[in-house]
């Protein structure tokens, strides 16, 4: 009786000392890569191509309205008081083109705005962890910003 208490307490002991569990949701993550425009004179549509080791994958991008917090107000102070703020557009517009297969390596990225213009650049997507350290890479993304002359920049 004493050789299986002895186990059951050991079992109990080591149990405690691999750390708190952590929760990890089953979010959804799109791999693929993101656009911000923040002054988008001239553009109302875009196209983005990925590529990388001889394949190329092309995509519209749907363009939306950016926007960013407001002003936030409160009510009280205490811990049944709230708070609360608006989005307000910024002007700009934002985008995600879904790139099935994109890799965490270099891909070269040419994106064409209303003008059919070719802007090109080479950006490594990252592997990303949306809930955070210890819930494992969900998936690679880049984001991309454009500038006044619609040349693109890693954000």
């Amino acid at each position: 009786m004493r050789h299986v208490l002895g186990i059951a307490v050991f079992a109990a002991v080591t149990a405690g000392c691999t750390g708190p569990e952590i929760a990890c949701t089953a979010i959804g993550f799109p791999i693929g890569i993101g656009l911000s425009i923040p002054a988008p004179a001239g553009i109302s549509k875009a196209t983005l191509e990925a590529c990388w080791r001889g394949q190329c994958v092309t995509r519209d991008v749907g363009l939306h309205p950016e926007t960013s917090a407001g002003a936030t107000t409160c009510t009280g102070t205490g811990p049944d008081s709230s708070c609360g703020t608006s989005m307000v557009p910024t002007g700009g517009l934002h985008g995600f083109a879904d790139v099935p297969g994109l890799p965490a390596e270099p891909v070269e990225v040419t994106v064409r705005f209303d003008d059919g213009k070719p802007h090109t650049i080479e950006v490594t997507p990252a592997m990303s962890e949306p809930n955070g350290p210890g819930c494992g890479k969900a998936g690679p993304q880049a984001q991309l910003v454009a500038g006044r002359d619609h040349e693109l920049r890693a954000r």
